[in-house]
């Protein structure tokens, strides 16, 4: 993982990787914003509680839970602290039938995330660092990953181990993947955007929230759709793209079949016949 550039969004691409509308376990999708909330003065130091901000917002965006990364002394790198809040986070946010989406940004000005903390890693003993690297793996499969993008761990001498060996391959086809994974080059916005890394690069606004505010107009539009036809759709995408297309049609049948005796449905089909917005349950 690399930081993100300010303003750079990205989106989910096939194999479970990159930005936008990703998906979390059973939750709706995930909008990642990759630039900071436009706070001034930060201190250099953060208390550790404070280094991820949990926001349920409100009103019309009722459903919607920011998680806010809050550590400007570390450039918001993943440190063992960190990554167990990400987890107990995620962890009580797959239980809350409420939360239909989530969005992941920075709190940092001018950065997203600079990846594993290694100058905490570099304090482990050599047993600590694959069980830390396996935590990290965890958290993004669970959340998905990256911003201005590059995996630069070839320069230190070795490989990207949070999942980055698997997944970009899936986003953007082997060659390509090699090729950045064995240059350690980071993309910008634009060159991320033409390899199929994100699907929106956007500029700077004078708020410095240009991400978020595209991420939270996404989330809006995930809002009012059938919470069970969105998690059944999610794990549709997520686990026919880890198959054949055979395999893969018959894992969409099943997700279908799991829509047509939910209430949800019912109501679609009343609501549309009633010419009136639909009121979702997720039942």
């Amino acid at each position: 993982m690399a930081a993100a550039a300010p303003g750079a969004l990205g989106a989910l691409r096939a194999g479970r990787v990159r930005l936008v509308a990703a998906c979390c376990a059973r939750l709706g999708p995930v909008a990642w914003a990759g630039d900071p909330a436009p706070r001034r003065g930060y201190s250099s130091e953060v208390k550790t509680e404070d280094e991820l901000r949990v926001r349920h917002l409100e009103e019309e965006n009722r459903g919607i839970v920011v998680l806010g990364i809050n550590r400007p002394y570390g450039k918001n790198s993943l440190s063992k602290n960190l990554l167990k809040m990400f987890s107990k986070a995620v962890d009580a946010l797959k239980s809350d039938k409420k939360v239909r989406t989530i969005i992941i940004r920075s709190e940092v000005p001018g950065i997203f995330c600079a990846g594993a903390d290694l100058k905490e890693r570099a304090k482990m003993h050599s047993s600590e660092v694959g069980p830390f690297v396996s935590k990290i793996r965890a958290v993004i499969n669970d959340i998905a990953s990256s911003a201005k993008m590059g995996l630069v761990e070839t320069k230190l001498a070795i490989i990207p181990g949070g999942g980055g060996t698997q997944r970009l391959p899936r986003a953007i086809g082997m060659s390509l993947a090699k090729e950045l994974i064995f240059s350690a080059r980071v993309l910008d916005g634009q060159e991320a955007k033409a390899v199929g890394l994100i699907s929106h690069v956007l500029e700077q606004n004078q708020e410095g929230d240009a991400a978020y505010r595209k991420a939270l107009d996404l989330a809006r539009e995930f809002l009012p759709q059938g919470p069970v036809a969105m998690r059944v759709a999610k794990l549709a995408i997520n686990q026919g793209m880890e198959v054949d297309l055979v395999t893969g049609l018959a894992i969409e049948e099943a997700c279908y079949a799991q829509t047509i005796s939910t209430k949800d449905r019912l109501e679609g089909l009343l609501a549309f016949k009633e010419k009136r917005p639909p009121r979702y349950k997720g039942e």
